[in-house]
């Protein structure tokens, strides 16, 4: 191994050291897959790992490089240690096979690999983005969709999120199969068309990196990879991810087209009746109903052998015909908790058919109903 110095602000070193090690797998037959790759030169740190479907590199610009060099170590175990070092530096030492931690008058050593043994970690090619967008936009877009993705593996599909760029319109849309979420949103740049399926953990990484809003963020999708590059002052990071296999189902055939009754909520207003309304639900009977009748809302639910519970709500503008329906309240709290607007829209068909909560053109939400029997 080569030789390295470095000193670090502890706090930054173990912000970066918890992002960089979720890209690590939980569990891999090759130990150099839970291992981050440390490289000091230039006067910048920068730390990088991969579970061998999604890598990550991010750079250190706040750091002091006495010596260059690089290490292979455990990412766990690193990150346990500058966690828990009690001074406000952090000293980065390696010699041969170990790398010694240095904080305060603490000291720890832990032994590490060969740095030529990390697998690569793909290049961002500037020359090929497809589209550009502010890191505060990309995040509000990522909080809409990928909480409705699927988590089931049998579901390959759909256990990602649809990016879809038209033009300068970019759209997130996620699935589980009981719930759709579409997220629409426009980048400073695009031309042409582009979509493909990110990975969930990807996009769950992804949002980890968006840590400054006013940050500039490139994206390029390649037939089976898509690569993010950040470029935040405090230092840049780039994402690369293979893509979900399979096509995603045709999500705008789901939006329902013919919704005749319709409702606008205070969402604060509504998402406290939904909680109150669930706190008497379990496993057995996840479902609040929901009786619309003239202008008042009434939100019950029952649980065999708890209890039950009556919310009222007054709902000024609904003239439709009374109708009563149930929902999963987890689903609606899901949505209301990622919406930043004052008001949200609901509207339903009958009992039996999908509500669709919406706020404008930036977010639309698909919920299938619950058998009320």
């Amino acid at each position: 191994m080569l030789s390295m110095k470095v000193i670090c602000d502890q706090s930054a070193l173990a912000e970066t050291l918890g992002i960089i090690g979720s890209v690590i797998a939980s569990r891999t037959p090759n130990p150099v897959l839970t291992c981050i790759r440390l490289t000091a030169e230039d006067g910048r740190l920068t730390l990088a790992a991969t579970d061998g479907d999604c890598g990550l590199r991010m750079v250190m610009e706040q750091v002091q490089v006495d010596e260059p060099g690089e290490t292979l170590v455990p990412a766990d175990k690193l990150n346990q240690i500058v966690r828990e070092c009690p001074d406000a530096t952090v000293t980065l030492e390696n010699d041969k096979q170990a790398l010694f931690i240095r904080s305060g008058e603490s000291m720890f050593k832990i032994y590490g690999f060969d740095p030529a043994e990390a697998p690569p970690i793909g290049e961002f090619d500037q020359n090929a983005v497809d589209c550009e967008i502010t890191a505060g936009a990309l995040v509000v877009l990522i909080n809409r969709s990928l909480f409705a993705a699927a988590d089931e593996h049998s579901r390959y599909a759909i256990n990602g999120v649809l990016v879809e760029r038209t033009g300068t319109l970019l759209r997130m849309v996620a699935t589980d199969g009981r719930r759709l979420a579409v997220a629409t949103g426009s980048t400073s740049s695009g031309e042409g068309e582009a979509r493909c399926i990110i990975p969930s953990k990807a996009l769950s990484i992804m949002r980890r990196i968006l840590r400054n809003d006013a940050a500039l963020v490139r994206i390029s999708m390649e037939e089976n990879k898509v690569h993010v590059h950040v470029d935040d002052p405090a230092g840049q990071a780039t994402l690369t991810s293979s893509l979900v296999d399979g096509k995603f189902p045709p999500f705008e055939d789901v939006i329902p087209k013919d919704q005749d009754k319709r409702v606008t909520f205070n969402r604060q207003t509504l998402w406290t009746a939904v909680r109150q309304a669930a706190l008497l639900t379990n496993e057995e009977s996840r479902s609040v109903r929901l009786h619309f009748q003239d202008s008042q809302l009434t939100l019950t639910s029952h649980a065999p052998e708890m209890g039950e519970a009556e919310v009222h709500l007054g709902i000024e503008d609904y003239s439709g015909e009374e109708l009563e329906i149930g929902f999963n309240p987890n689903y609606i709290s899901d949505a209301l908790k990622v919406i930043d607007q004052d008001q949200v829209v609901l509207e339903l068909k009958a009992s039996n058919k999908p509500g669709v909560l919406r706020t404008g053109k930036e977010f639309t939400y698909v919920l299938m109903p619950v058998n009320l029997s």
